[in-house]
């Protein structure tokens, strides 16, 4: 018999939608951490902010405007990154500044949609709608199939960005979809966790990935397998405790990384990288 709380529907929703989210965050986390690229990832989250206020306010899908806003928004950084018009912290700063400035200036307009900001903002399992799991289902597939398409490439200019243009790698074209990807996985997480946690989910398990393996790809399925642990997890403990999910669901990564931490010093092999 199953327990209570995989009896109601809302849970089903909730569970697939967190395991797609487990599985892509990390999976694009693991190739923004080497390259010290993890402050991305806030960036993006506080321009999908705006993104969410936008299509609130336009009586659209704020899941969509995300989507159109947080694309838009990591093609401008890229853009600015490569050709050398700002240094890579600048940009990033620009625009977290600015997204999140314009997401007051759009949420001091629409007055009538705080409760579904509210939600947005720190996540809720109870508003995971079919329609929202099928978009996370879609975005993360598509994040997924250029993943394992790209695989090789984008190992490669992760560990020697300058090695692997000279070896005939498309380091723009790839960069530019790395972060179309990232944009992409911001949207995925933030009904589950909330936009203002985004982040934490693409890099702590990602940390912890690379505290335990001793490659990267043994990283890449640590990290994948602690988010999904972390996920079912804080869910539960969501459900029982009556705790916000996206909350419950971080300080459950953040603890599995303090253990994974205290257990390496027990070992004498340090704190991780």
């Amino acid at each position: 018999m199953l327990p209570e709380f995989l009896q109601y529907s809302f849970m089903h929703r909730a569970f697939l939608a967190g395991a797609v989210t487990a599985l892509v965050c990390p999976a694009i986390g693991v190739f923004l951490i080497p390259r010290r690229l993890s402050l991305i990832a806030d960036t993006l989250a506080h321009v999908a902010l705006a993104g969410v206020a936008l299509g609130l306010l336009l009586g659209l899908s704020p899941v969509l405007g995300a989507l159109a806003v947080t694309v838009a928004g990591g093609l401008a950084i890229e853009r600015l990154r490569s050709r050398g018009g700002l240094q890579g912290d600048a940009a990033l700063a620009l625009f977290l500044s600015g997204g999140f400035a314009f997401a007051v200036v759009l949420i001091s307009l629409g007055r009538g949609f705080n409760a579904d900001l509210f939600a947005i903002l720190f996540g809720s399992i109870l508003t995971v709608s079919p329609r929202d799991v099928w978009v996370i289902l879609g975005l993360g597939a598509v994040v997924g199939a250029c993943l394992v398409t790209f695989y090789p490439q984008f190992l490669a200019i992760t560990l020697n960005e300058d090695l692997a243009r000279v070896s005939g790698v498309r380091v723009t074209a790839l960069n530019l979809l790395l972060t179309v990807l990232t944009a992409l996985t911001v949207v995925v997480a933030m009904r589950m966790v909330g936009v203002l946690l985004v982040s934490a989910m693409i890099v702590i398990p990602a940390l912890t990935g690379f505290a335990v393996g001793r490659s990267f790809a043994r990283a890449l399925a640590t990290a994948m397998g602690t988010a999904l642990l972390a996920m079912l997890l804080g869910l539960t403990a969501a459900y029982y405790l009556a705790l916000a999910a996206g909350g419950a669901v971080v300080l459950t990564a953040l603890a599995i990384f303090a253990a994974v931490v205290l257990a390496a010093r027990l070992r004498g092999g340090g704190a991780p990288r």
